[in-house]
């Protein structure tokens, strides 16, 4: 069995109330319900939330709920505490868990299918969804003095010859239940990569996010999902 846990506290400093907020026609966080929904892969979507109307808007939606205590809700509350107390409520049966975020919604129709296929046959422990970065050169700035990180470079070579670094988009994670409750971590045992486009890899944190990530939703995404999904009146 592989259950889904979309974590949704109600709290946001940087757009408030932004899980609810109307994105590209539904409430932002009814396209990571969706997109759980339609995984033929997943058995039963929860949402964790501490917020009353984040969860009667995920039941409108399809989704389970899970009611959050406040006390590992706030600004510097772990995803890992979230999904714990998730599993003190499900049990830990689970083959797998897959743990969303709504604020990462840039996730095509088969994502999810995908990387839980990988996660079986491939025998991960945990894993997560990620893309390739190799056109960045990246430099870190220390004490005023600048160091190039992921490639030499006093040894300028052609983009070709470069190896590509991975960064993780934190559109899906997904691990064994044992490993949360051994490493207290998403991470931990044998680590998988799923690949996704780079342009999958943008989130809403700011409030200048939110049209740029929608325009991308709707010129790459929005018409795969209608195509999949038929929208009842009233729901678009």
């Amino acid at each position: 069995m592989i259950d889904a846990i979309i974590l949704a506290r109600g709290g946001s400093k940087g757009i408030p109330k932004k899980n609810l907020k109307l994105f590209c026609g539904k409430p932002l966080i009814a396209w990571t319900i969706l997109q759980a929904k339609l995984s033929k892969k997943i058995d039963n979507v929860y949402v964790s939330s501490d917020s009353l109307e984040i969860l009667n808007i995920s039941k409108k939606y399809g989704a389970k709920i899970i009611k959050r205590p406040s006390s590992i809700s706030g600004d510097k509350a772990k995803s890992e505490s979230a999904i714990l107390h998730a599993l003190t409520v499900l049990g830990d049966k689970q083959k797998g868990i897959v743990m969303l975020e709504p604020t990462a919604p840039l996730r095509s129709p088969n994502d999810l299918d995908n990387c839980i296929k990988l996660f079986i046959d491939q025998n991960w422990d945990s894993g997560f969804s990620g893309a390739y970065l190799a056109d960045f050169l990246i430099w870190k700035n220390t004490r005023g003095k600048l160091k190039s990180i992921n490639y030499d470079s006093k040894k300028q070579g052609p983009r070709q010859m470069r190896e590509p670094d991975i960064v993780e988009n934190g559109a899906i994670y997904i691990f064994k239940p044992n490993i949360m409750k051994k490493y207290n971590n998403r991470f931990g045992g044998n680590v998988g990569m799923y690949p996704m486009s780079f342009w999958q890899s943008f989130e809403i944190d700011e409030i200048e996010d939110w049209t740029f990530v929608s325009l991308i939703f709707k010129n790459y995404l929005l018409h795969k999902y209608k195509y999949k999904y038929k929208f009842k009146k009233n729901d678009n």
